[in-house]
């Protein structure tokens, strides 16, 4: 058994390399669409159902976001809805309370949804919503030439 067993084991093992393949993992994409009518919606929700993978998709007309749920790449999702010759983005938008500093210009956006601001990377620029040093100095209790007024 010593050389059959052998190669029996190799054969085994080889065949099983074969058969395990990486699945994708479900992914849901978010994308941000200018549409206008139900027309647009159906147009959109046709193109975006037929990427490979596409398992549901999700068009809300309201928010003008479309979602894409199953084993399906970003880019190609993306690349699909381009087709659609409408203005397309990923979305852009997440939970205020997800971001460090909501408030700061480039996260605040008129047309975001309600409670939603866009995703800004931590790093951004937020200079405008500190407030200087000097003046919150100016009215402390432990600095002895603080304003007296109060």
């Amino acid at each position: 058994m010593g050389v059959e067993g052998t190669l029996e084991y190799i054969s085994d093992l080889l065949s099983s390399m074969k058969k395990k393949r990486k699945k994708k993992q479900t992914q849901t994409v978010a994308l941000k669409i200018r549409m206008d009518c139900e027309g647009c919606a159906r147009k959109v929700k046709k193109v975006l159902s037929g990427v490979k993978g596409a398992k549901s998709v999700d068009v809300d007309l309201k928010q003008q976001k479309a979602t894409v749920t199953g084993n399906v790449e970003p880019k190609k999702v993306l690349a699909a809805a381009k087709t659609t010759k409408k203005k397309v983005e990923l979305w852009p938008y997440v939970p205020y309370n997800l971001v460090a500093n909501p408030y700061v210009a480039q996260a605040y956006d008129k047309k975001a949804p309600p409670n939603h601001v866009r995703k800004v990377p931590d790093t951004a620029n937020i200079t405008e919503t500190i407030v200087d040093d000097r003046y919150s100095n100016m009215f402390s209790d432990e600095n002895p030439n603080a304003c007296s007024i109060m």
